[in-house]
């Protein structure tokens, strides 16, 4: 299965485009938060569900939840934006939560910077940000994709300059 993730798309409708352009066919959508409210956009755009976080730009009525979590192919995938769990500073609170809660895969946003690594047996995959790349990176979105019965995950940062 092939998961598309952006985030942090602060209402540029034209980055999204782009990035559902660049990625092509997936079965479902993760948004990592900040503005949220994108996410319909998305749905509408491709047909396709979206689970979508809120995040520090969303404010406290977002109609998003804080995390999400989701089991695909036998993974188990938490969402959240990030801001949370000061991934500005580090993973480390993120990792700590992840192992409370048994995340083979975390999908986290905020940094606005693209990050794909498998930290202590964690994948930890940020799509950095479709609409405002920060410190000189390129405007980046990503996917998932996910054997079954836990048999790989190949996770891919996707540039849509």
């Amino acid at each position: 299965m092939r998961i598309g993730v952006m985030g942090d798309t602060h209402g540029d409708m034209n980055a999204i485009r782009r990035a559902v352009a660049a990625v092509g066919s997936v079965g479902i959508w993760l948004h990592t938060g900040d503005f949220c409210r994108d996410a319909r956009m998305l749905s509408v755009l491709t047909g396709e569900p979206v689970t979508v976080v809120s995040g520090n730009c969303d404010g406290r009525s977002s109609e998003a939840k804080p995390d999400e979590f989701l089991e695909v192919q036998g993974y188990r995938i938490w969402l959240t934006h990030g801001h949370r769990h000061d991934v500005k500073y580090g993973l480390s609170d993120l990792e700590n939560w992840a192992r409370r809660y048994e995340a083979d895969i975390v999908v986290y946003g905020h940094t606005h910077q693209p990050y794909n690594a498998i930290v202590n047996g964690i994948l930890f995959f940020n799509p950095g940000s479709a609409s405002e790349p920060r410190r000189g990176k390129n405007r980046t979105c990503g996917v998932l994709t996910v054997s079954p019965e836990k048999s790989g995950v190949n996770p891919q940062l996707i540039c849509i300059c």
